[in-house]
């Protein structure tokens, strides 16, 4: 199969579908790689480097888009690179639908099967292809949410770990799956004093187990959010309910009683957000505030550190990618059900279930869709 790679174009993007590396293990295989010129270039992949694993440059993504059988991003595709898909192609990134009505409709209207990374199950119910992403910006969420609170950001004037005689911030963290625990961990690392609220006490447990005194653990409710958020100068919202929007947990008459220059950073931008005054941002303008509180809600947050994410993606992606060469998209899916579980969209039809209930779309079964 000819699998094609594009320089993604959404704002401050330097990730890239395949690596030098990826490709190599696709032509190895017997596929071929056509890669657009300079696309591996934000992670330090020169055209160069791609053609000495065996693949073809291409001028431009429409030379990629035109002669790819399948296509293989990392952010969904923008509205010019959407005119460019046809019925019969396979699309393989990242797509969060739910809160994207015109990129659902656009893809509905190719006739493209689309399949996204972050529906792909594994074992015991896991996200094993966002999974990765996930552990970056929980990471990447406590560094941008210390920089806002710098004064010369808008935020507080404050210091996440206090410094001897001075109080900690205080850090709550909404959501304690993997985006949480990653942003905790770092949090506690710097010396805040952190809460993390979920609903599930098995989760609580865990984390309660794992950070002993370093970090309190809470149950998620609408009190406790309230009085967590009041308390807090820094907020991480890390909710996620796979493929659908996410709940809006920290709500409009919530912001008040927060201290002016607090920071609420979303995570779960990608998903709608978890957070009612949320709308996404670019790392060009990746702040604003709402009743004195600042917003951080970058939408490709891992796109800032684009080596480090490409190549964990990569790690998780390429055996999917590798069968979809190898069987097609059909029989990729239907010899791994966990694979099968990332289809969104095939042939005019939304195939996943929480897409189609949030966009108000008719739900295609799987097998059918399969058959």
């Amino acid at each position: 199969m000819r699998v094609g790679t594009v320089r993604e174009i959404k704002d401050h993007e330097y990730r890239v579908g395949l690596t030098p590396e990826s490709a190599r293990e696709l032509v190895s295989h017997g596929h071929e790689v056509w890669v657009e010129s300079g696309a591996g270039l934000g992670i330090g992949a020169t055209d160069r480097d791609y053609e000495e694993a065996g693949a073809e440059i291409k001028a431009g993504a429409t030379e990629v888009f035109v002669g790819c059988k399948l296509i293989v991003k990392v952010k969904e595709p923008q509205p010019a690179e959407r005119k460019m898909l046809r019925e019969g192609q396979v699309l393989f990134t990242y797509l969060h639908l739910a809160p994207d009505p015109d990129q659902a409709a656009d893809l509905v209207k190719s006739g493209v099967t689309a399949i996204a990374y972050e529906t792909v199950t594994g074992a015991g119910n896991s996200l094993p292809l966002l999974k990765p992403m996930s552990q970056v910006a929980g990471r990447m969420s406590v560094q941008a949410g210390a920089t806002a609170l710098e004064k010369e950001h808008g935020g507080r004037g404050v210091l996440l770990g206090g410094v001897p005689g001075v109080l900690p911030a205080k850090v709550a963290v909404i959501g304690g799956g993997v985006v949480g625990f990653n942003a905790a961990q770092v949090a506690v690392g710097m010396g805040a004093d952190v809460t993390i609220l979920d609903r599930d006490p098995e989760v609580l447990e865990r984390l309660g187990i794992h950070f002993e005194s370093r970090a309190k653990t809470r149950f998620s409710n609408r009190a406790n959010i309230a009085a967590c958020v009041a308390e807090a100068d820094l907020v991480i919202g890390a909710v996620l309910v796979p493929g659908a929007a996410a709940p809006k947990l920290v709500t409009r008459d919530m912001l008040p009683t927060m201290k002016l220059g607090a920071v609420l950073v979303d995570v779960a931008i990608d998903q709608g957000g978890c957070f009612e005054t949320s709308h996404p941002t670019t790392h060009s303008h990746p702040t604003f505030v709402v009743d004195g509180v600042v917003h951080y809600c970058v939408a490709n947050m891992p796109g800032a550190v684009a080596r480090t994410s490409t190549y964990a993606l990569n790690n998780v992606t390429l055996p999917h990618v590798l069968a979809i060469a190898e069987k097609g998209w059909k029989g990729a899916l239907q010899a791994n059900p966990h694979l099968a579980a990332g289809l969104n969209v095939h042939a005019g039809k939304v195939t996943y279930e929480a897409v189609a209930r949030e966009l108000g779309y008719e739900t295609t079964p799987l097998a059918e869709a399969l058959r």
